[in-house]
C-alpha cells in the first residue's frame, strides 16, 4: 500500500509552488484532484510539448500522479462538483488571492462548513497580516524582495542585481507546502482536528535562504555583516584542471593541511600569512586562489583518484547536459524512461527519498486536461457528462 493511500487532497493551485507541493505527495500515493479552469493550468505550457501544447515538459513532472478535471467555478454546476469535492477531501489547497476564494463561495468557512475537519491551504505570495499580503508573487519577485538578487554581486563585485537561474523560491516555498499539509495531516489523526495553513512564499524563501546568510546580523546590534562569507568568497568556485573542473572542500582546517600535502604544496601554508589555524581561516580567499593555481597540474580523473583513496571531499564538475548521464544516477535508475500514452517517450526522475515501506511504487503519468472529469462526477454521485 501506498503511503498516503486513502488520502484526497483538492489542489486548486497553478504554474510551480503549488503544483510543486502537491506532485511530493501524489509521489506518495494521495489521490491528488487537480482543479482546473476551461484554459487549463500555465505550468501546462512550461517546456516545449511532443503531441498538444498542453502536456509541456515541466507539467509531465510537476502533475505527474495527479487526476484533472476542468471546471469553472462561476457556472453553478461546476460549483457544486467543486463543493462536492471538498466535502470528501482531506486537503484542499490553492493559490488564488483570498478576496477571489471568497467571492467564489470556497474560503476557508465555506469549505470548513463542507467538511468540518478539512485541511485548509492557502499558498500566498506575503503573509496575510503583513502590508505586503495583496502584491502578486512570482518567483523573481520573491528572489527580488528577499534580497537574493544581490547575492551574485556580493560574489562577483559586479553591480547589476541578478536573479538565480532556477525557480528556486517557488520549489523552496512548494517544500515548505508539503510539509505543511504533512503536519496538519499528522495533527488530525491525533486529534480529529483541520485547520487552515498559511504558506507564505516571502516568509517561507527568506526563512531559507537567511538560515545561513543572516550569519552576524542575527545579533542585536549586529557583531558582523550579513552574508556568509565562504560562500560569498568569489574565489570559492569549481577548481580548473588539465581537462575540465572539479569540485574539492577542504571545509575543516585539516583538510586544508591535508590537501596543501596531496598537492605537494605545504610550504605555502608554511607562510607567516597561512602558519596558524586563525590565519588560515582569515586567508580562505587567497587559500582558494591557490588551489586554483595548483589543480590545473592534473586532469580531473587524476586528482579524483588522489582525492577517493585519501578521502578529500571532491567530485568533477559536470556541465547541466551531462547530468542525463552520470554513473550514479544509472546505477540508482533516477532517470527512468516511461512510455506516456499521449506524450510518448519521455525521462521521469525518481522521487530522491527512498522508504522501505513503500520501495518500488509505479508513479503515475500527467494528465492531460480534464482527462479524469467524467471519472471524478461518478465518484461524487454525478452525471459523468456534467
Amino acid at each position: 500500500m501506498a503511503m498516503l493511500d486513502g488520502i484526497r487532497i483538492i489542489d486548486m493551485t497553478t504554474v510551480i509552488f503549488g503544483p510543486y507541493a502537491t506532485q511530493m505527495l501524489a509521489d506518495l500515493g494521495a489521490d491528488v484532484i487537480k482543479v482546473e479552469a476551461p484554459e487549463g493550468d500555465v505550468s501546462r505550457l512550461l517546456g516545449m510539448a511532443r503531441t498538444t501544447p498542453d502536456m509541456g515538459s515541466t507539467h509531465m513532472t510537476v502533475n505527474r500522479g495527479k487526476r484533472s478535471i476542468v471546471l469553472d467555478l462561476k457556472k453553478a454546476e461546476d460549483a457544486e462538483v467543486m463543493r462536492r469535492l471538498l466535502a470528501s477531501a482531506d486537503v484542499f489547497i490553492h493559490n488564488v488571492r483570498a478576496e477571489a476564494i471568497n467571492r467564489l463561495g470556497f474560503g476557508y468557512d465555506a469549505a470548513k462548513a463542507l467538511k468540518p475537519d478539512i485541511i485548509y491551504v492557502h499558498g500566498t505570495g506575503f503573509g496575510q497580516n503583513g502590508p505586503y499580503k495583496d502584491l502578486q508573487a512570482y518567483d523573481d519577485v520573491i528572489q527580488a524582495a528577499t534580497g537574493t538578487a544581490s547575492i551574485l554581486p556580493r560574489v562577483d563585485g559586479n553591480p547589476q542585481l541578478r536573479y538565480f537561474p532556477s525557480l528556486i523560491a517557488d520549489k523552496v516555498a512548494g517544500t515548505y507546502g508539503a510539509q505543511a499539509m504533512l503536519a496538519a495531516l499528522v495533527h488530525k489523526l491525533r486529534t480529529g482536528e483541520g485547520q487552515h495553513v498559511e504558506v507564505p512564499m516571502f516568509e517561507a524563501f527568506a526563512n531559507f535562504m537567511l538560515t545561513e546568510h543572516l550569519r552576524d546580523a542575527t545579533f542585536e546590534p549586529p557583531i558582523g555583516p550579513i552574508g556568509y562569507p565562504r560562500q560569498l568568497d568569489p574565489e570559492r568556485q569549481p577548481f580548473p584542471t588539465k581537462d575540465g573542473y572539479i569540485s574539492i572542500v577542504p571545509y575543516t582546517d585539516p583538510k586544508i593541511r591535508q590537501l596543501f600535502d596531496l598537492m605537494d604544496a605545504r610550504a605555502f601554508l608554511e607562510q607567516d600569512a597561512f602558519n596558524t589555524q586563525l590565519k588560515r581561516f582569515l586567508g580562505m580567499t587567497q587559500i582558494y586562489a591557490e588551489i586554483a593555481r595548483l589543480t590545473p597540474q592534473k586532469t580531473t580523473a587524476e586528482w579524483m583518484e588522489i582525492f577517493a583513496r585519501e578521502g578529500m571531499p571532491a567530485i568533477p564538475a559536470k556541465d547541466l547536459s551531462e547530468v542525463i548521464d552520470d554513473p550514479h544516477f544509472k546505477a540508482t535508475n533516477f532517470f527512468r524512461m516511461r512510455d506516456h500514452p499521449d506524450a510518448g517517450l519521455f525521462r521521469e526522475m525518481a522521487p530522491p527519498v527512498r522508504y522501505s515501506a513503500d520501495p518500488d511504487r509505479t508513479l503515475g503519468f500527467a494528465p492531460k486536461l480534464g482527462e479524469h472529469g467524467e471519472e471524478i462526477r461518478r465518484e461524487l454521485g454525478l452525471d459523468p457528462a456534467g
